[in-house]
């Protein structure tokens, strides 16, 4: 009984992991494809050899497009192949041999584990390298970025003390015109360094400025003095004032973490976004594993609409999860919601869904 019992578990995980990665496989050609048209006009004006699209772009665009779509698919190769199983009556006779419902389960928790501890690490660490290779391809190539366009008010916090202010700075030259330096302790500032300009010394990894004037002050009293130039080697390199809406996409997780530290010590605005992603990338992961318990409550049942019905009610179920998915991010990027909750409230909702449909599952 044991030996059957191995051989029907691999028998349904073959079926889902099967499933699974024909339908992702079929996925990537689709949209390879429908890229490859939108972009054409590109690559041709590019000269860009086959070699060049693959190893430069379609290595990073692949895992990116797998990435986003990862649950939804894993949710429909459930449904499909499970909907099959019971057409055919196997799993009723899986029942009628007296095995249980729990215990025909075990393949889709293994399943669905694997899957998930798939995407966790593709979220993590594989799909953040992909997402920089594709960014790069398509700024080179494809997007018409206007990188000489001058920032004009720039102000920065640079550590726990030190506070940076830029009237205008040009990231051509790496110039930058009414620069202010000015630390602050309690309330209090006790240093100011003004400088009518500052430029970006890339040998030595240092702001060099033109005549400034230095000020320390100590309680009421002030000291000042004035400098024909001198060098700031300060934690901010030209790259800090010129960022892309979507680099935290192209972190890893690590990389993202010192990130956000970073952009809190500044005072960023955003800073929800910023953990909105971070907690994406593990709550999209358990996505998995409870669209894939909600897959098989639906699907195990057999119908008379077969599969068509079970995969019109999948549709619908993974929409409204997208939707609630979307809705709770923007109450967190836009409004007060917390970025942990918003993530995680999808989960929580349709974890329950899940319990409920399998508790009405047959048996």
């Amino acid at each position: 009984m044991d030996l059957h019992m191995r051989k029907l578990d691999w028998y349904i995980l073959r079926k889902f992991l099967g499933t699974f990665f024909y339908a992702i496989g079929i996925l990537i050609v689709i949209t390879v494809v429908i890229d490859i048209s939108e972009k054409l006009d590109d690559f041709v004006k590019s000269h860009l050899t086959v070699k060049q699209l693959i190893f430069e772009y379609y290595i990073g665009f692949i895992p990116h497009i797998a990435a986003l779509l990862f649950p939804l698919f894993v949710f429909i190769a459930v449904i499909f192949f499970t909907s099959r199983l019971a057409y055919r009556s196997e799993i009723i006779a899986m029942l009628s041999a007296g095995i249980s419902f729990r215990r025909m389960l075990r393949a889709y928790w293994v399943g669905g584990v694997m899957l998930c501890v798939m995407l966790w690490a593709g979220n993590r660490w594989v799909v953040p390298h992909a997402d920089r290779i594709r960014d790069a391809f398509e700024d080179k190539y494809v997007n018409d970025i206007d990188e000489s366009k001058q920032i004009s008010n720039v102000h920065l916090r640079i550590d726990s003390f030190t506070y940076i202010t830029m009237y205008i700075y040009d990231p051509i030259y790496k110039y930058a015109s009414g620069f202010k330096l000015e630390k602050i302790r309690d309330q209090d500032m006790y240093y100011r360094l003004e400088a009518q300009n500052v430029r970006w010394d890339s040998t030595h990894k240092a702001w060099n400025t033109g005549p400034c004037v230095i000020r320390t002050f100590n309680g009421l009293q002030e000291t000042a003095r004035q400098l024909n130039d001198t060098s700031l080697k300060i934690p901010l390199v030209p790259e800090d004032l010129i960022q892309r809406s979507n680099i935290t996409e192209t972190l890893t997780t690590p990389e993202l973490n010192a990130y956000i530290a970073r952009e809190k010590l500044r005072g960023s605005e955003g800073i929800n976004a910023l953990y909105v992603e971070k907690y994406r990338r593990d709550a999209s992961a358990v996505a998995v594993v409870i669209l894939t318990l909600i897959g098989v409550a639906i699907a195990s049942r057999k119908v008379r609409g077969g599969s068509g019905l079970h995969l019109a009610i999948g549709i619908v179920i993974g929409s409204a999860y997208i939707v609630v998915l979307q809705f709770s991010y923007t109450f967190s990027v836009k409004g007060n919601l917390s970025p942990f909750v918003a993530v995680w409230l999808p989960n929580l909702l349709f974890g329950a869904v899940a319990f409920a449909l399998l508790r009405r599952a047959p048996k």
